[in-house]
């Protein structure tokens, strides 16, 4: 069984597939806007040096996204990515 995880927890380099939003409001209509669905795939391509925020190869654009906003994110990883 894959593990769930925050979109926060996967590391640069590492590729995920999204499960589901947990957020509400406009930040929730942002996340669908830049095409964050159930089944994209995401790739973490860096984090800053306190980790906040991280970048996200989304559907082909680099993405920042607060750490707050990753952690209603809920991804699994994709092994051997």
């Amino acid at each position: 069984m894959k593990k769930e995880i925050c979109l926060n927890d996967i590391q640069p380099g590492q590729k995920a597939v999204v499960r589901e939003l947990r957020s509400d409001g406009s930040i929730h209509r942002r996340l669908l806007d830049i095409g964050l669905v159930r089944g994209t795939k995401v790739e973490c391509v860096g984090k800053s040096p306190g980790g906040d925020p991280g970048a996200f190869l989304i559907r082909g654009a680099v993405i920042a996204i607060r750490s707050e906003d990753c952690g209603d994110i809920l991804v699994h990883t994709l092994e051997g990515a």
